[in-house]
């Protein structure tokens, strides 16, 4: 992997002139080159990762596996443009293995989520079932750990 690629990917603020010492490239010369990776569209864009676990009223977030029929000439590709119009879908990937597309969506609410599923997404023509899962607590994402163990030790003393 392009190693200017594999920087950027873990952490995006990086100034070009920290990139160049890193790099030990001319600057000038990473700065083409990240303009030319973002107009060819090699870089997508630019996120920050956050812990919405530690946002107040934060949304609840849920995997969906979806099972459908692929449509004759486009195959999955239009199945997906439908799905991924939907304002609550965040993600959407074609899957190999037991069912074809796993869809991250978020919403305010488990019942919120529970009604877009149950109302837009799985009305659509080519959808043959769901199945949904909410997720309850992140420990990596991006790459990026999240986990904190909250276990609480058990300070007392044993005495005999």
């Amino acid at each position: 992997m392009d190693e200017l690629l594999k920087l950027l990917s873990g952490n995006s603020k990086f100034t070009s002139d920290e990139l160049s010492m890193i790099l030990d490239e001319p600057k000038d010369y990473l700065e083409k080159q990240i303009r030319e990776y973002e107009n060819t569209g090699v870089i997508k864009g630019y996120q920050a990762i956050v812990d919405w676990d530690k946002v107040p009223d934060a949304k609840v977030t849920a995997m969906i596996e979806i099972k459908v029929t692929p449509q004759k000439d486009t195959g999955f590709n239009s199945v997906a443009a439908q799905i991924m119009s939907f304002d609550e879908v965040e993600s959407l990937y074609l899957m190999a293995g037991s069912y074809d597309f796993a869809v991250y969506v978020t919403g305010k609410t488990m019942q919120e989520v529970a009604m877009f599923v149950s109302r837009r997404l799985s009305t659509l023509e080519s959808v043959l079932s769901t199945s949904t899962h909410f997720l309850l607590k992140k420990y990596k994402e991006s790459g990026i750990d999240f986990y904190e163990d909250d276990s609480e030790e058990d300070k007392r003393s044993l005495v005999l």
